[in-house]
């Protein structure tokens, strides 16, 4: 990969990591950020493009530089459909955690995508049910 591409990742990387955890702290200050409606793609493919990637790369092999990305291509974490989710709502490590930005059809969207993509075949979907049920049981603890 060309240094300017990685870096032109790792930018996006980390700025869409500054705005989601600005809006945590507003979240976090009462200042009632609505939850979703940060990012404008609706799709999976369109969010992975257009947030993921940026990490992940475009084969979503990962990649190693400042950080390291894990590869979600052929993950076998992705079994258990809750495990994507749960990473993509409350972050994990170096990621981000996109649940105050991203609306529970979002979330649905891109762990599905994943799931359905880049080597990955899971039959059972995450709904927008799910999504609710599980930021419900995480805004309870």
């Amino acid at each position: 990969m060309p240094p300017r591409a990685a870096a032109l990742g790792l930018a996006a990387c980390v700025l869409s990591g500054f705005m989601t955890w600005g809006t945590q702290a507003a979240l976090a200050q009462g200042q009632g950020a609505a939850i979703g409606g940060g990012y404008p793609e609706q799709t999976g493919e369109a969010l992975y493009q257009g947030i993921c990637q940026g990490c992940h790369m475009p084969n979503a092999k990962g990649a190693v530089g400042a950080g390291a990305y894990p590869a979600l291509a052929g993950n076998r974490k992705l079994v258990a459909k809750a495990y994507p989710e749960l990473v993509v709502l409350r972050g994990q490590k170096a990621m981000p955690a996109f649940g105050p930005s991203f609306s529970d059809a979002q979330v649905a969207a891109v762990v599905n995508y994943v799931r359905t993509h880049f080597g990955n075949s899971y039959a059972d979907s995450v709904t927008v049910e799910d999504v609710k049920a599980l930021r419900a049981a995480l805004a309870a603890k």
